[in-house]
């Protein structure tokens, strides 16, 4: 386990993995969500883009959100690339309408008015993060790696716009590396994190290693799946979640090369994304259900599509007055002849992943052992008009603490990101610190998340 892996504070404890559920009654269920599609916001309709960009990346720096990816184009007919690839970046102020910045740092076809950031053999998959590393130099504040000979490169950039090698030699050499592997910053670790393509018995898989100047790597180690079945994860998008660091979530493309659904599909397979959570970082369980389904969208049926975005951003909701949601990004349209790759943004609720889902009749989940470290308890929740939610807090035996039953508590019903629980005569204030359990009674509702704030 990670550490304070137990500790309930200002960071939302989620049901991803069911870690801290002790037991599920009644008819209460761990339920996956799955994103709601929204517009196509890139259209990769460039002469130095084309119908094989690919391997997006999404980050935000300040106020602005920024998009990294591969520009590629590829002959179908002639089975070949129809010119070199190039990193390029867009930029947006609300996740929805992006911009192509004219850098004018590279030239492509005579003219250097384009939005390219790197030209090598590493554009095949550079992958930018925004280093947050507390003793990182302001020159190095972004950083990424890239794929070349022999292994993956380290890239440094003070904007995210200039960048250069950090050495010309590869800081990790074993692995595969030809899928968009991904480094960052681990705040609960202290240290960086890669998740990276190997083959193992046949089958695409991820490693994973670890360092403390970005430049010297531990060996890498194969990440433990328990006993989910083997499968070809052609990506990783690992990343710890903004709203609980010590949670990792990743949306590995899944590959099934058996499978074909449109006849014109030059490399026939089929694709979708899954969710796979860990606390440790090595060990994580994978849901076998698709996060997210090609859907009905016929190009969506082709090999190498529904290849989620590395990344997620958080962005205003549509509806007026409603809270922010996560801004999920997918590629559609790559590899069909006459066509170019689109961007399509999906939304989700703030932790809204995988929640214990409970029907009329009724249902309940009982956490195991945990400290609670704040002043209130809040929950991430939604119900139907007839639904509700109590909270009762009890001993570590799973007995209710006086003032702290089910029937002590004040009912809850409606739809919240961020909402305090509260019992008749009892503040949760005098619990901190203390083991308890909670026991959560829901009636025709989702719960997501909670948290000791």
């Amino acid at each position: 386990m990670r550490n304070d892996a137990w500790t309930v504070d200002s960071y939302w404890e989620l049901f991803v993995d069911g870690t801290v559920i002790e037991s599920l009654k009644g008819g209460a269920q761990l339920l996956l969500h799955h994103p709601t599609p929204q517009e196509v916001v890139l259209e990769c309709d460039r002469p130095w883009e084309g119908n094989t960009s690919g391997y997006f990346s999404v980050l935000q720096d300040g106020k602005t959100f920024r998009m990294y990816y591969r520009g590629s184009d590829f002959d179908v007919r002639r089975q070949k690339a129809t010119h070199p690839e190039v990193t390029c970046m867009v930029e947006s102020q609300n996740g929805i309408h992006w911009e192509r910045p004219n850098l004018g740092l590279f030239e492509f076809g005579g003219s250097k008015r384009n939005n390219i950031v790197w030209i090598g053999k590493e554009s095949h998959n550079f992958a930018p993060f925004v280093d947050a590393n507390p003793r990182c130099d302001a020159r190095a504040r972004y950083k990424a790696i890239g794929r070349s000979e022999g292994g993956l490169i380290a890239f440094e950039s003070p904007g995210g716009v200039h960048w250069r090698r950090i050495q010309e030699k590869p800081v990790i050499t074993e692995g595969a590396f030809d899928s968009l592997n991904v480094a960052f910053w681990d705040e609960v670790l202290g240290r960086y994190r890669d998740y990276h393509r190997g083959f193992r018995d046949g089958y695409r898989d991820v490693m994973t290693c670890e360092s403390d100047d970005f430049i010297h790597w531990t060996k890498p180690h194969w990440l433990d799946w328990g006993d989910a079945p083997r499968e070809h994860l052609y990506t990783n998008a690992i990343r710890p979640y903004f709203r609980n660091p010590r949670i990792l979530l990743g949306f590995p493309m899944r590959f099934v090369p058996d499978r074909a659904k449109v006849p014109e599909d030059p490399y026939p397979a089929l694709c979708d994304n899954v969710l796979i959570v860990s606390r440790d970082g090595l060990r994580f369980k994978r849901w076998l259900e698709a996060f997210q389904r090609p859907g009905p969208q016929r190009e969506r049926w082709v090999n190498r599509n529904n290849m989620p975005a590395w990344g997620l951003l958080v962005t205003r909701s549509v509806l007026p007055g409603c809270p922010d949601e996560i801004s999920f990004y997918s590629v559609e349209g790559y590899y069909l002849p006459n066509q170019i790759v689109r961007v399509r943004r999906f939304t989700l609720r703030l932790d809204g992943f995988v929640s214990v889902n409970a029907p009329y009749s009724g249902g309940e989940v009982l956490t195991k052992p945990l400290m609670l470290q704040g002043e209130r308890l809040q929950i991430n929740y939604a119900t139907s008009a007839v639904g509700s939610v109590k909270v009762e807090v009890t001993d570590p035996r799973g007995n209710p603490i006086k003032g702290f039953s089910a029937d002590d508590c004040v009912e809850m019903y409606g739809d919240e990101v961020e909402a305090d629980v509260r019992w008749k005569d009892a503040d949760i204030r005098s619990l901190r610190g203390k083991p308890v359990r909670l026991r959560f009674l829901l009636r025709d509702a989702d719960l997501y998340a909670f948290r000791c704030a």
